[in-house]
């Protein structure tokens, strides 16, 4: 009797469960397995749809592609300063707001902004600020400071976009800092004032090592983000990643041989790489998070 309640409970269990394993595996499962099967094929769109095995000859022309190395050196350089910085940002604006200063409910409500903010909306006012005639050029004029061809230049045009995304992204890391700042007991700060510990080692003793397990988080999800940099490069480069290949990506380039030129083969080659290098990334920062609870 007891058997079959078991069995019975495990399979209306299973039946709840099916529409979303359904939906995983037709929606995400499905596409995934298409895609690594596809790198290995060249795939013709255009008037009669062909598919023609090419082996290991997509991920071969990746070697050879300057183009891809550009792209590569582009998103890594972005993300080496986008995710610590917009971290770093993060953790300072989490610990004002944490504070007990006045108007803080109101600087909540203004610093999170941003991220509520469409990302289109917000590189075309980007795009503005930085444009010949726009915001920046005219403040420095009115300095009397010579202004720049900010979006022309090919050493700007980037860090133009990283400024732009950590000025958005980190109001979001904000509020998690800040409800992880309110998880931790005020006894422990307490404790150390009544030990005579500093502002400094208070911070440094108690708040970074309560913090860690939410550092790691913000880390993990900065670095799948920044990597996946596509809709700010677009806009500004009208989809062709300059000037000068200065703002082009990878997933820009995956773009551009999927839609542009329409080499789905090569660009699902792409796509495995840049998965395997999020994936590695990842592992290297888990390696220097081993012990992300304090458990």
């Amino acid at each position: 009797m007891i058997s079959k309640q078991k069995t019975r409970e495990a399979l209306s269990g299973y039946a709840f469960m099916t529409p979303a394993m359904i939906i995983l595996g037709v929606f995400l499962l499905l596409p995934i397995i298409c895609a690594i099967v596809l790198s290995f094929y060249r795939v013709q769109l255009l008037g009669e749809v062909d598919f023609r095995f090419a082996g290991l000859r997509n991920f071969v022309r990746i070697r050879d592609d300057e183009r891809v190395w550009i792209a590569l050196k582009n998103t890594i350089q972005y993300v080496l300063i986008v995710v610590p910085s917009q971290t770093i940002l993060a953790l300072l604006l989490a610990l004002l707001l944490n504070a007990k200063i006045r108007g803080r409910s109101w600087f909540r409500v203004a610093f999170f902004l941003p991220t509520v903010t469409s990302s289109a909306v917000l590189t075309l006012i980007f795009m503005w600020i930085y444009n010949s005639n726009g915001l920046l050029n005219n403040f420095l004029s009115f300095l009397g400071l010579p202004t720049y061809n900010w979006l022309g230049d090919p050493e700007v045009a980037l860090k133009g976009i990283m400024i732009m995304n950590i000025w958005a992204t980190a109001p979001l890391f904000m509020v998690i800092y800040l409800a992880a700042l309110q998880d931790i007991p005020e006894s422990l700060y307490e404790a150390a004032s009544i030990d005579g510990a500093t502002t400094w080692e208070k911070f440094w003793c108690i708040t970074l090592p309560f913090l860690k397990p939410v550092t790691f988080f913000v880390i993990t999800i900065g670095i799948i983000g920044t990597f996946q940099l596509f809709d700010q490069s677009y806009i500004f480069s009208n989809g062709t990643g300059g000037p000068d290949n200065s703002t082009l990506t990878i997933v820009l380039l995956i773009y551009q041989y999927a839609f542009n030129r329409l080499d789905m083969g090569y660009a699902l080659a792409l796509t495995l790489i840049l998965a395997l290098t999020i994936m590695i990334a990842t592992l290297i920062q888990r390696y220097f998070f081993k012990e992300e609870s304090l458990d």
